[in-house]
C-alpha cells in the first residue's frame, strides 16, 4: 500500500470496506428470509426434497405479492385516491363512439330480500355483493383519472401492467432455473465427488447451537440416502438381465396406457361438465332450486378440482411399479399431473372462449360477442378463475382436515386392526403438491387480467396453504423411504412453473389481441380489442421515434434478429461443450497425476526398503 498513491489507497480502502459491507448486509437479510426457521427446520427432519417444495412455496408468495404491488400502483391506487376524494382528481369518462346501445347494456342483478346462503355463494363464486367491486375487471370503467397536471390513462397503464407482471415472472423465474441448473450441473458431474463433498466437507463449523447441529446432522443423513438410493437403482439397472429390461418395458407400456386412458377420461368428463353448465346457463338461474343453482354454477370446478385430486393418487400408485430412481420418480409424475392439470384450465378457458365468440343472433354479430350470454366477458372469467382457486383452496383444507388427520388417529390409536395397519401413516407427496401450487399459480396468472386483486387472493392462499401443510407434515405424515434429492427437483419445480407461464400467456394474448373488449364495462369501452390501446399509445410519439417503433416490430427485423440469436446461442452450445472437453481432459490429468504419485510413494518406498536391507 505504500507504494500506492493517495488516491489509489482510497480506492482500494473503499472497494474493501463496501465489499464488507455487502457481505454483512446479505448476512443480516438472510435472517429476514420468510419462514426461515420452519424451513429449515423441515430440512434437517423430512429431508431436504420436501425442504425444496416449502422453499419453492416461499418464492411464489413472494411473486405474487410483487405482482400485486404492480397491479395495485399502477390500476388500483389512482382510482381509490379519486374515488375517496384523497387528491384533487377525477374521473374521465369518454362517450362510446360507434358501439350499438344493445352492447352497452350490463344488467347487474339487484339486490332485493337475500338469504344468509347467497352471501355465502356471492362469496365462494365472486357473484352477487362482490361483481361490482374492484376485485373484478368491471369495477374500472373508466377512461382515465384527470389529477391536476396531467391525465391518468388507464386503459394504458392496465395493459402496462399485464405485460409488467408476466415479464417479471418470466424473468424471475429464469434466474432461478439458471442458478439451479448451474448447480444440477456441477453436482451430477462425478457421483464420488458428491460424497467427499458432503462427507469430508459438508459440516458448518459455524454451528454453535446444539438444535441447529442436530437439525445439519438429519439433513446431511437424508441427503447420504438418497444418494445411495440413486447409486442402488443405478446398480440394479446395470446388472438387469435381458429378460428383466424386456418385462419391465412391456410393463411401462402397458401403465403409460392407463396413464393415457386415464388423461382422456378427465379430459372428456371436464370439457362435458364445461358444455353443460355453459347450456344450462342460459336458463333463468332465480328459478332454480338451491342445490340445482349450486350445481351448475360450480360444476367445471368441481369436475376439475375432483379431477386434480384423483388423479396424482393414480399416478403415484402407477408409478411404484414402473421401477424408477426417486429423482425421476417425482419428475415423471410431475410431467403426467402437469398435462392433465394444466390441460383442464386450456378446455375450461378456450370452450369460454368459443362460447364469447359464438354469435347465433343480430345482436351478437353486432357487438363481436354473445353480448346477452356474456354482457361483461372479462368479469366472468374473471369469475371462473377466482371460483377456481377458491375451490383448490378449500379442497386442500378439506383433505388435510377430513383425510389426513384422521388417517393419522386411526393409524395410532387403531393399530391393532390390521386394516389400518396396512393402510399406514400419511406420506408427504412431493410432486402432487407442487402440482397443486403450480395449478393455482397458473391459474393466477390468467385471472390477474380479468381480476385485478387475484393475486393478492393467491398470496393470502399460498400463506394458508404453507402452514397447512407444515401442520400436516409435522403431525400426520412421516418421512418416506425412499429420499428425495432437492437439487434436481428445485430446477425441475421451476421448469414445470415456468411451462405454466407459457400456458398462461396464451389465452391472455388471445383475449387481449383477437377477442372483442366489453362495451359495457371495464376501461376498453372505447377499443374494439385490449391492444389497440397499444398503436394508439405509439402514435403520439414523434415520427422518427414511430419509424423505428415500427421497424422493430416489422418482420424485416424479426427474421434477422432470430437468426442472429440463434448464431449466438448455437455459439454459447459449442462453447459450453469446449469447456465441458476442457474439464473432462483436467480430471483425466488430475487422476494421471494422483495415479503418478502413487507411483513415485510406492517406487519411494521400495528404495527405502532396499536401502534398510542394505544396511542390515
Amino acid at each position: 500500500m505504500k507504494y500506492l498513491s493517495e488516491w489509489d489507497q482510497w480506492k482500494r480502502y473503499s472497494s474493501k470496506s463496501w465489499e464488507r459491507f455487502i457481505e454483512k448486509a446479505r448476512e443480516m437479510t438472510t435472517h429476514l428470509e420468510l419462514w426461515r426457521e420452519d424451513i429449515r427446520s423441515i430440512e434437517g427432519k423430512f429431508g431436504t426434497g420436501i425442504q425444496s417444495y416449502f422453499s419453492f412455496l416461499r418464492f411464489l408468495v413472494l411473486l405474487n405479492l410483487v405482482i400485486f404491488l404492480i397491479i395495485f400502483m399502477l390500476v388500483l391506487l389512482p382510482v381509490l385516491l379519486t374515488r375517496y376524494k384523497i387528491t384533487n382528481s377525477s374521473f374521465v369518462l369518454i362517450p362510446s363512439k360507434g358501439a350499438d346501445i344493445q352492447c352497452t347494456v350490463y344488467p347487474i342483478s339487484s339486490s332485493g330480500l337475500i338469504y344468509f346462503y347467497s352471501y355465502i355463494i356471492d362469496l365462494l363464486s365472486g357473484t352477487g355483493f362482490l361483481e361490482d367491486t374492484c376485485l373484478f375487471y368491471g369495477h374500472y370503467t373508466m377512461d382515465g383519472v384527470k389529477f391536476q397536471n396531467f391525465i391518468y390513462d388507464l386503459p394504458l397503464a392496465y395493459v402496462l401492467s399485464t405485460v409488467a407482471y408476466l415479464a417479471l415472472s418470466l424473468l424471475w423465474i429464469v434466474k432461478r432455473s439458471v442458478e439451479g441448473f448451474k448447480s444440477n450441473l456441477i453436482r451430477s458431474e462425478e457421483h464420488f465427488q458428491s460424497y467427499c463433498n458432503k462427507i469430508f466437507a459438508g459440516w458448518d463449523f459455524c454451528i454453535t447451537n446444539r438444535g441447529m447441529a442436530d437439525l445439519r446432522h438429519s439433513s446431511l443423513r437424508y441427503e447420504l440416502r438418497a444418494d445411495l438410493e440413486e447409486e442402488r437403482i443405478r446398480q440394479k439397472i446395470a446388472e438387469r438381465t435381458s429378460e428383466e429390461t424386456i418385462r419391465i418395458y412391456s410393463l411401462r407400456l402397458f401403465l403409460n396406457c392407463i396413464v393415457l386412458a386415464v388423461l382422456a377420461a378427465c379430459f372428456y368428463a371436464i370439457y362435458r361438465a364445461t358444455i353443460f353448465s355453459q347450456e344450462h346457463m342460459k336458463k333463468e338461474i332465480d328459478k332454480m332450486v338451491f342445490g340445482e343453482n349450486l350445481l351448475i354454477l360450480y360444476l367445471p370446478s368441481i369436475v376439475i378440482t375432483l379431477a386434480n385430486f384423483i388423479t396424482p393418487i393414480i399416478f403415484a400408485k402407477i408409478i411404484h411399479y414402473e421401477d424408477y430412481s426417486p429423482g425421476f420418480e417425482i419428475r415423471l409424475t410431475i410431467l403426467r399431473c402437469v398435462f392433465m392439470r394444466l390441460a383442464t384450465i386450456c378446455v375450461l378457458v378456450f370452450t369460454l372462449g368459443s362460447e364469447i365468440t359464438s354469435c347465433d343472433n343480430y345482436s351478437c354479430e353486432l357487438c363481436g360477442y354473445n353480448q346477452k350470454l356474456y354482457p361483461c366477458w372479462e368479469t366472468q372469467v374473471g369469475q371462473e378463475m377466482y371460483k377456481l382457486m377458491i375451490f383448490d383452496l378449500i379442497i386442500i383444507l378439506a383433505v388435510t382436515l377430513f383425510v389426513d388427520f384422521p388417517r393419522k388417529f386411526l393409524v395410532t390409536y387403531c393399530s391393532s386392526w390390521k386394516l389400518f395397519r396396512c393402510w399406514g401413516q400419511q406420506e408427504f407427496a412431493i410432486p402432487d403438491n407442487v402440482l397443486g401450487i403450480v395449478y393455482g399459480q397458473t391459474i393466477c396468472w390468467i385471472g390477474a387480467f380479468f381480476s385485478p386483486l387475484l393475486p393478492a387472493v393467491a398470496t393470502l392462499k399460498f400463506i394458508i396453504i404453507f402452514y397447512v401443510k407444515e401442520i400436516s407434515l409435522l403431525y400426520t405424515c412421516r418421512p418416506s423411504p425412499r429420499q428425495f434429492r432437492a437439487s434436481n427437483s428445485n430446477f425441475f419445480f421451476l421448469l414445470v412453473l415456468l411451462i405454466g407461464l407459457c400456458l398462461a400467456i396464451i389465452p391472455l394474448t388471445i383475449s387481449m389481441t383477437r377477442i372483442p373488449s366489453s362495451k359495457a364495462c371495464g376501461p376498453f369501452t372505447n377499443f374494439n380489442t385490449t391492444w389497440e390501446v397499444v398503436p394508439k399509445m405509439v402514435s403520439t410519439f414523434p415520427s422518427s421515434l414511430q419509424s423505428l417503433v415500427h421497424g422493430i416490430t416489422s418482420e424485416a427485423f424479426a427474421v434477422p434478429f432470430f437468426m442472429i440469436i440463434c448464431l449466438v446461442m448455437f455459439y454459447f452450445i459449442a462453447l459450453a461443450g469446449a469447456h465441458q472437453r476442457v474439464v473432462v481432459q483436467l480430471r483425466e490429468q488430475l487422476s494421471l497425476e494422483s495415479r503418478d504419485k502413487r507411483y513415485l510413494i510406492q517406487k519411494l518406498t521400495e528404495a527405502q526398503r532396499d536401502m534398510r536391507n542394505r544396511l542390515d
